[in-house]
């Protein structure tokens, strides 16, 4: 009787504990809106500041890229170099003014909204002001732009026709709006700053899973010892 009982104890922990394993960890969610970009001759650097508050120097280079990520370092970068004498090799210095390179890529069709065909990726040079910001040489080269009632960047030369951060993937995917956590809130918003993060990277337990799995077999171990108490 003794075994049969400790063997059943067993069972229940064991069950628990793949019960545990089995439910793993959420998956994460995935945001459609276009990041922001600060390009040099090392590559792109994801903005820690929305385009409305940096005010670039002459020669500076901006890159704005539509797709789907969790987060800034999941985040997809503008697939054109970022050369400001190429891009404004056309666009001679002024006085009184500055120059702003730009790059434009709208993304790939993996990650265009359904019905929408992304335009192909372009490069402009802005002229502007010397205190202008980034979002201003924006609409400078790429009208008509879209902002939400938050002050996010939804689209550049119309691009997407509609929606602005949705999410469109993971766990409670659908047409809402991302939180304050997600990656839609970044850069891309002319008063946001760029999402922090890590992006999922094994697939095996996390360390809450972990947790739970010790706290489990606490609990059966517990139990088995009590068990046996009462029946000696």
């Amino acid at each position: 009787m003794r075994r049969a009982g400790r063997a059943t104890a067993l069972l229940v922990v064991l069950g628990a504990v793949l019960a545990v394993l089995g439910a793993g960890p959420a998956q994460a969610a995935g945001y459609r809106y276009w990041s922001f970009w600060e390009g040099s001759g090392s590559g792109w650097t994801y903005a820690t500041q929305g385009p409305s508050l940096v005010r670039p120097d002459d020669g500076a280079v901006q890159g704005f890229r539509f797709s789907v990520s969790e987060d800034s370092q999941d985040s997809a970068k503008p697939r054109r170099a970022a050369e400001f004498t190429k891009i404004c090799a056309d666009t001679p210095a002024e006085d009184g003014t500055k120059r702003i390179a730009l790059v434009i890529d709208p993304g790939t069709a993996a990650d265009a909204p359904a019905g929408e065909k992304p335009p192909a990726p372009r490069t402009a040079c802005a002229r502007v002001a010397p205190d202008a910001s980034a979002a201003e040489a924006l609409a400078s080269v790429a009208k008509p732009l879209r902002y939400n009632s938050d002050a996010m960047l939804c689209a550049i030369s119309g691009y997407p026709g509609s929606g602005c951060g949705e999410q469109v993937s993971g766990s409670g995917s659908g047409n809402g709006t991302p939180d304050a956590s997600a990656a839609a809130s970044a850069a891309a918003s002319p008063a946001g700053s760029a999402a922090s993060g890590t992006s999922g990277g094994s697939g095996g337990p996390s360390a809450g899973v972990l947790v739970g799995v010790g706290a489990v077999l606490l609990l059966g171990i517990a139990a088995v010892v009590q068990a046996r108490r009462r029946r000696g």
